[in-house]
């Protein structure tokens, strides 16, 4: 299918590259086919001259041999065409006061070379036909016409086969570049050291490019995994302080701001896990509705939830809780009421009323530590990313998109295999 699509794209370096050739080849082709005509037609011009001019000087001598004058041989004014009469009279002469004059449109398709001289006051010319000359340069003109599209239908698709390679070369380099933008910084083009030309230094560079790109992930990651556990160990103190405070306002203050800290630390740690590739999904059959309404109920969130055709689907429970919970408390903390949570077949779809995400969120997907617009309120900007890795490990896609009416909405589609629905109705 991607071969058929870039063969119908006209635009492809594949058909540049043999659209360059073909005018190669037709410029080539004009250029000789030009000199060649020209070359013998003027070798023609140069021959018929001579052989006219000693076609006349042999009828003179004849003429003035016998008294009488020979067969071709024109010695009345009004015989002669009126421009060889110029050029005779002009003095446009060749040595020994010959004028020849070639006569392109002869009566008949049958062109004549003229030769002239001036005789005892008296124009005298003889005729010479052209006619072989003619047929002659006209059947080299086609056969250079043929011979120069034979050519040129043998080359361009040649060429066309040759770009191939170049092509499919950077085809897989763009496939890699692309597969490094979506963030597979895995990718590499492979092309070592082969061809050793321009291509290859790309393809070198893109790896080069992913080799870094992939370091640095790494180096972020272990960071963040690093400062994660090394706050767990004074977290966990200055909780079990929070607890031995005596009651009143500056403890309540202190515990609330020590559970954030906390949930900052494991949001932290479960990012690190998911970037680094070690969670993995433990799949088992789930009614999705169900699985919905216990994770609002946790979430102690006034959330309604409407239910339509609701599947049961093979999926980690834990880690649809993880997505749903992150998903309502995230429309509760930066939207607007009524937050509404939908579940229909093996979607589930998070809306509230609020201004709707920021279009960096939409364009590039959740950033973590970036809340988007000051009006969507304030936070770590994790529960987004966390969501989205989550629904990576289960297979699951979540999107975000703005409600034509104003909201942000949210919209987990989970993997069809293995479900089914029940044959209950919908539920409100």
């Amino acid at each position: 299918m991607d071969v058929l699509r870039d063969l119908r794209n006209w635009r492809s370096l594949r058909w540049k590259i043999a659209l360059l050739v073909a005018v190669c080849c037709c410029a080539v082709a004009l250029t000789v086919g030009r000199l060649v005509h020209t070359s013998t037609l003027e070798r023609s011009m140069n021959d018929r001259g001579a052989k006219a001019v000693a076609a006349l000087d042999q009828a003179l001598d004849d003429y003035e041999r016998d008294g009488t004058p020979p067969a071709g041989l024109r010695t009345a004014p009004g015989e002669l065409p009126d421009e060889l009469l110029h050029r005779l009279r002009g003095g446009q002469d060749t040595s020994g006061g010959y004028v020849t004059w070639y006569e392109a449109d002869g009566p008949g398709d049958h062109p004549s070379m003229w030769a002239a001289k001036t005789l005892h006051g008296e124009p005298v010319a003889m005729e010479t036909d052209m006619t072989s000359d003619l047929l002659t340069r006209r059947a080299l003109d086609r056969h250079m016409w043929k011979y120069s599209l034979l050519t040129l239908g043998v080359v361009v698709p040649l060429a066309a086969l040759a770009a191939e390679l170049p092509h499919r070369r950077l085809r897989r380099v763009a496939h890699t570049a692309r597969r490094i933008a979506a963030g597979d910084v895995t990718a590499r083009t492979r092309a070592g050291g082969r061809g050793g030309d321009e291509i290859t230094d790309i393809s070198a560079t893109v790896d080069s490019m992913a080799d870094s790109l992939h370091q640095r992930l790494l180096t972020e990651q272990r960071f963040t995994a690093d400062v994660a556990h090394e706050l767990r160990t004074p977290l966990m103190g200055l909780v079990t302080a929070s607890g031995l405070l005596p009651e009143g306002e500056a403890t309540e203050l202190v515990r609330d701001r020590v559970h954030v800290l906390r949930t900052l630390v494991e949001d932290l740690l479960e990012i690190s896990r998911l970037d680094a590739g070690a969670e993995r999904s433990d799949a088992r059959p789930v009614p999705l509705a169900g699985a919905v309404a216990e994770s609002l109920s946790r979430t102690g969130l006034e959330t309604p939830l409407t239910t339509h055709d609701a599947a049961r689907v093979e999926t980690d429970p834990r880690r649809l809780d993880r997505i749903v919970t992150n998903l309502v408390v995230n429309a509760h903390r930066h939207g607007l009421q009524p937050v509404e949570v939908t579940v229909a077949g093996t979607t589930v779809t998070v809306r509230d009323h609020g201004p709707g995400f920021p279009e960096d969120l939409l364009t590039d997907g959740p950033r973590r530590f970036r809340t988007g617009t000051p009006e969507r309120g304030r936070g770590h900007g994790l529960g987004l990313t966390i969501a989205l890795g989550q629904a990576r490990v289960i297979d699951a896609s979540l999107s975000f998109a703005n409600a034509p009416d104003g909201g942000a909405v949210a919209t987990l589609r989970l993997p069809a295999t293995g479900c089914y629905h029940p044959s209950a109705g919908p539920v409100t």
